[in-house]
């Protein structure tokens, strides 16, 4: 039991939170990725490979969560420039070699293994986000500089994202909003930035859907304009069709999810037994969501919503016990990222926006995207354990109260409340120190 303890340290919700996640994509994966079986004639090598993935992701919580938070400072140092380096690298390559997946280049490979650059950038402009609002806080709220500094972090990366991954940029972008917003920065530039950008969508996508996508098509950043145009008439474009002259071919993807869904009811077909699993391509991926309604029925649904919703709000709750402010914006950074992911796949699984390309967070099938969303949870439930360390200094002071109260000795009292305080002052220290090199 002391072994568990030790190991499993930190906020016990958000490992609940995390173990039932990865047991509903162990059992998921398994049931979806018939496709994947039928390609390969391996019935466990997908569901071997992706345990595989999450135990080091596993693995990867419990190390990270054993990091005190003030080291997370320092990955964007060489974490945003290699996944700028990377991010060119591979829209550069895509262009020369015309080397894409699904149409997209987005993945490079490297001593074997796959993996998106894309999201090594998300994880480094979060953690910049949030160290940039922390040290640009005034009375005031956030010092207008913070908003310079963050548009540049984040435009950069925005500009090599989005002609390849126009979802994951717009993700991006709407989680770094919220974060200016919790942030404190002035709600003039944030509405001045809301006002450019919705006309700037709207000329957008005007003009996507005028343009006719052929000829545009080798154009270098607008090779996808034709995917965009049938994705977003696809969406808009809802006519009553009687079911006999229903084309299930067109938009495959869509209709499939949809009877996945509709077939379901309120207790599912229980797990191994869908049926649209092997109608669908990305059934393990990015139309997961489909298929844990059809097997676990309206009520699994709604606890995988139930799931990302108690991680927000466990999130929200760890942040309000933080002390500092660099803790709390990443640990709200982090769990806006998962859960606004979480969100966005369940709404294009429901047929609620167009079809893009984000699984959903640790339950879809995937290796860059699981372990770094391990990475996440880990940093979560480190900034956990520092937040325990603070009520435990709360316990100690009034310990301290009490035994000065009772005649006891103030150095007796202050030896009972060393441990915890010197862990604290270290982490108080640390960024002091970061405060005056910076300045």
């Amino acid at each position: 039991m002391d072994l568990l303890k030790n190991i499993f340290k930190g906020d016990k919700v958000i490992w609940i939170i995390f173990l039932c996640l990865c047991l509903i994509s162990i059992i998921e994966v398994f049931s979806a990725a018939s496709t994947l079986t039928y390609k390969s004639g391996d019935h466990w090598g997908p569901i071997t490979q992706h345990s595989i993935i999450l135990m080091v992701g596993a693995v990867v919580v419990v190390f990270l969560h054993n990091v005190p938070y003030k080291w997370f400072q320092v990955f964007p140092v060489f974490l945003y420039p290699l996944s700028l380096v990377l991010l060119a690298f591979v829209t550069l390559m895509g262009i020369i070699t015309g080397d894409r997946v699904n149409g997209a280049a987005r993945w490079m490979t490297f001593m074997g293994l796959q993996f998106q650059p894309s999201e090594l950038a998300k994880m480094a402009v979060i953690i910049a986000v949030s160290f940039i609002l922390s040290k640009k806080q005034d009375d005031e709220g956030a010092n207008p500089k913070a908003f310079k500094y963050i548009m540049i972090i984040t435009g950069l990366v925005l500009i090599l994202i989005a002609p390849e991954n126009l979802s994951t940029a717009m993700l991006l972008f709407g989680v770094v909003f919220m974060m200016m917003f919790i942030g404190r920065v002035s709600s003039k530039k944030l509405l001045m930035l809301m006002g450019g950008l919705v006309l700037v969508a709207g000329l957008g996508v005007g003009t996507v859907i005028a343009i006719p996508a052929k000829t545009l098509h080798n154009t270098p950043g607008l090779h996808r304009l034709e995917t965009w145009q049938n994705r977003i008439k696809g969406f808009f474009d809802k006519e009553d069709v009687p079911a006999a002259k229903f084309d299930i071919d067109k938009d495959a993807q869509i209709a499939h999810a949809r009877i996945a869904i509709a077939t379901s009811h309120v207790v599912g077909k229980g797990p191994g037994n869908s049926i649209q699993r092997d109608f669908l391509s990305q059934a393990f991926s990015d139309f997961i969501f489909a298929i844990v309604i059809e097997e676990m029925g309206l009520i699994g649904g709604a606890f995988v919503v139930f799931l990302y919703l108690c991680l927000l709000m466990r999130a929200g709750r760890i942040a309000q016990k933080c002390e500092r402010t660099f803790p709390a914006f990443l640990v709200m950074g982090i769990a806006i990222l998962l859960v606004s992911q979480a969100i966005l796949n369940m709404m294009v699984a429901v047929g609620l926006f167009p079809v893009t390309g984000q699984p959903l967070p640790l339950i879809s099938k995937g290796g860059t995207s699981t372990l770094i969303n391990c990475a996440y949870i880990g940093m979560i439930l480190s900034v956990s354990r520092y937040t325990a360390h603070l009520e435990e200094q709360k316990a100690h002071d009034a310990q301290i109260q009490m035994q000065i109260a009772a005649g006891t000795s103030d150095s007796e009292a202050q030896t009972a409340a060393e441990p915890t305080a010197q862990i604290l002052n270290s982490d108080a220290k640390f960024e002091d120190e970061q405060d005056s090199h910076n300045s």
